[in-house]
């Protein structure tokens, strides 16, 4: 009998990585902090289990919010009694295939995270939806939902997906989470109007384009990818918090336009030099970890941002310096961490 409890998929903010956590928790996230798959990690369920009768688990129809996580379930069936069920988890069982959900007209979240689905269908009569989660599945393609006109935020994070398709209907979507795929080009995202977050984490992307039509995005990431070049940002002018650790990045260049960034990653490039940044007076948090920074007089560029508080600058030349932290201290006076430490007054 698995117990029904409220299950509120939780709010969570992005992390300084610039990964969405609304997928996932601590105990079912199997990344790593670019998104990669731990290894190190055991999936939140074994595939050798044998999936449960749904006749042996207890529903309650004034159920609201109902909770069927790691259940060993291994069909959709049987849930037509939960007519005024609001948001259902299904995480974590053993599912292959999406069915048997049109009656419940009310459901608003539907969260598949972990199981086995290799197609996303029979989601039409699902016009209430506002967030869906099939992240951790072997999907392959982006189909399917042009029922789901409400839904504001979609997880497909670690999959087998090849392409952003198929989402031109979806002109309500606030989040959009394709990190730990396989997709190669940023395209046709050109509808989604309304977008604030984009994760692409983590995939096989060379450029930035194609992201001129989205003017309230406010949090971009890009990490882990084959980026070359900061370029195609221009018409970002909202953009607060923008991502592009573990990139082949040489040049900080691009930013001209995004003036409202507070949060700028691009730790772990081949930047040797900061530049192009003093006029990003409203930044927050700068992460340049892991390159080739070797002149102090850099850090004149960070001077205009007034209300900057962590820096990272280790495993860059600097460091060497026996003075690292006292420099960083007397050029950046309002800082209040330097890497992972904080400042003692």
């Amino acid at each position: 009998m698995a117990s029904l409890s409220v299950g509120e998929h939780q709010e969570m903010e992005v992390d300084r990585r610039g990964e969405s956590e609304e997928s996932g928790d601590d105990d079912t996230r199997r990344r790593s902090i670019n998104g990669d798959v731990d290894p190190n990690q055991p999936a939140g369920t074994s595939k050798e289990e044998s999936p449960v009768d749904m006749d042996t688990i207890t529903l309650d129809p004034e159920e609201e919010d109902v909770d069927l996580v790691h259940c060993r379930i291994g069909k959709i069936e049987g849930l037509e009694v939960l007519q005024k069920a609001k948001t259902l988890s299904l995480r974590q069982n053993l599912i292959k295939k999406i069915e048997n959900l049109e009656s419940l007209s009310l459901l608003q979240e539907l969260d598949l995270y972990d199981n086995q689905i290799r197609k996303l269908e029979n989601l039409s009569n699902l016009k209430e939806l506002e967030l869906l989660d099939v992240s951790f599945n072997i999907l392959r393609k982006v189909e399917n939902l042009e029922g789901l006109t409400k839904i504001k935020k979609l997880f497909l994070v670690h999959n087998k997906v090849t392409a952003i398709s198929n989402m031109d209907h979806l002109t309500s979507l606030e989040m959009l989470e394709l990190g730990s795929n396989r997709i190669r080009v940023i395209e046709n995202l050109d509808a989604l109007s309304s977008l604030q977050s984009l994760f692409l984490g983590t995939n096989k992307i060379t450029k930035l384009q194609n992201l001129d039509s989205l003017h309230n995005l406010t949090v971009l990431s890009i990490q882990s990818n084959r980026i070359t070049k900061i370029e195609g940002l221009q018409n970002l002018v909202n953009l607060k918090e923008l991502y592009l650790s573990h990139n082949g990045i040489e040049v900080i260049e691009g930013l001209e336009n995004n003036k409202k960034l507070t949060t700028l990653d691009v730790a772990a490039n081949r930047v040797k030099k900061i530049e192009n940044v003093s006029h990003l007076t409203e930044l927050q948090e700068f992460w340049m970890n892991d390159n080739q920074i070797d002149n102090w007089s850099d850090l004149d560029e960070l001077k205009n941002a007034k209300s900057l508080e962590t820096v990272y600058l280790e495993r860059n030349p600097l460091q060497k310096d026996p003075q690292y932290r006292r420099k960083i201290m007397l050029a950046l006076p309002t800082v209040r961490q330097i890497d992972a430490t904080f400042i003692r007054f």
